[in-house]
């Protein structure tokens, strides 16, 4: 039985650890609108200024060089559509509409054509799980998928186990070791995280979360 003195020091290790979590999920989180707010003007503002431009160029050649006006548009079209699918890309990141809509697994799958993975899912019934442990399951799915890169065998299984939302996913390759701050994202939310990985050969991660009360 704990005395007095040992209940204090462990109430006060727990907020000491959820303090720091937290800490460490706001700085994820401004990490990550750092990275969109990259990967929004590296992508879809560049191809739009393009298409501004192009526009400018075009409007002034349709009288003078109708030929150069089409060729113009027809570029025009290439860039529009670069912009929508890397926009579309950046809402995944986001939140994937069909993660509320459909369902995880078809979130997931929808994930894997985008990466370029060949990916096996299993998803067992998820009733009762909370939105936010699906969303960061999701979420440390997507990062293995996108830094395993175009081509990598998959495997990716999600179930609840002991009442609580548990998580696998398997790469046959991994191009960038920078899996980002999945652990703290999930340990925020009340589980826990392993990652095995080595540069070249693969990666394996497994997340659980503790069942709620």
């Amino acid at each position: 039985m704990e005395t007095p003195l040992e209940s204090f020091n462990r109430l006060r290790d727990e907020v000491a650890q959820h303090r720091a979590a937290r800490e460490r999920m706001a700085l994820a989180e401004d990490a990550d609108r750092r990275r969109l707010e990259r990967e929004l003007h590296d992508g879809p503002q560049q191809h739009l200024v393009a298409v501004a431009v192009n526009l400018q160029l075009a409007r002034d050649l349709v009288d003078t060089d109708p030929e150069a006006a089409r060729a113009l548009l027809d570029e025009l079209g290439g860039d529009v559509q670069r912009a929508l699918d890397e926009t579309a890309k950046l809402a995944q990141r986001i939140y994937p509409p069909l993660l509320e809509s459909v369902g995880l697994a078809a979130a997931l799958r929808a994930a894997a054509v985008s990466t370029g993975a060949r990916l096996r899912v299993e998803v067992g019934p998820l009733e009762g799980c909370p939105p936010a442990h699906a969303a960061a399951a999701y979420f440390c799915c997507l990062e293995v998928l996108e830094r395993a890169g175009e081509g990598a065998q998959a495997e990716i299984d999600v179930r609840i186990l002991d009442g609580a939302l548990a998580f696998e996913v398997v790469a046959d390759s991994l191009l960038d070791t920078a899996l980002g701050d999945l652990g703290d994202r999930v340990e925020a939310l009340g589980g826990r995280l392993t990652v095995q990985s080595e540069h070249g050969a693969g990666v394996r991660m497994s997340g659980a979360f503790e069942a709620r009360a």
